[in-house]
């Protein structure tokens, strides 16, 4: 992947050392860049290996989900801090998930803690069970474990 990434930028940099273009811009150079993502994709077969734009596009996607998930939660948090009474039953559950490398399982963790109402308090020594803390454990079992679904599919989507 990073070697496609690489020889882009080279096919951008001819795009731009042999365009007729006595200013040199930049735009010319996001030209070259954009006719070497065509050449790439149409040679993406003979590399043996998935096209880079497709992993990039699936960060993307999780970046996306993580933001969305955090705007979730932070409005359910908000909602049970304004309350006149606090009226949450804080617990711990756990989560076997399906992930397998240390890369993913870490990353499965912090999205967890990123998001308010949750907290990954420990990872078992083979790595495949989460003890989660939830605030509202009730309320907020159910809402973790969707978050935690959405989150293990784009991590599996962007590592394989």
């Amino acid at each position: 992947m990073f070697g496609q990434f690489i020889l882009n930028l080279f096919i951008a940099a001819l795009w731009f050392l042999l365009k007729d273009d006595p200013t040199g811009s930049f735009s010319t150079f996001v030209s070259g860049f954009f006719i070497g993502i065509f050449i790439l994709y149409a040679m993406h077969r003979f590399f043996g290996i998935q096209f880079y734009l497709r992993r990039v596009l699936k960060v993307i996607k999780l970046i996306l989900l993580l933001i969305q998930e955090l705007i979730l939660s932070s409005v359910s948090v908000l909602k049970q801090v304004l309350q006149p009474q606090l009226n949450i039953t804080p617990g711990i559950f756990t989560y076997e998930t399906r992930l397998r490398g240390d890369w993913e399982i870490t990353v499965l963790a912090l999205l967890l803690t990123l998001t308010p109402g949750s907290v990954v308090m420990e990872v078992s020594e083979d790595g495949n069970v989460f003890y989660i803390h939830a605030m509202d454990i009730e309320e907020s079992k159910e809402t973790v474990l969707r978050s935690i679904g959405k989150f293990e599919q784009a991590i599996l989507e962007v590592t394989q």
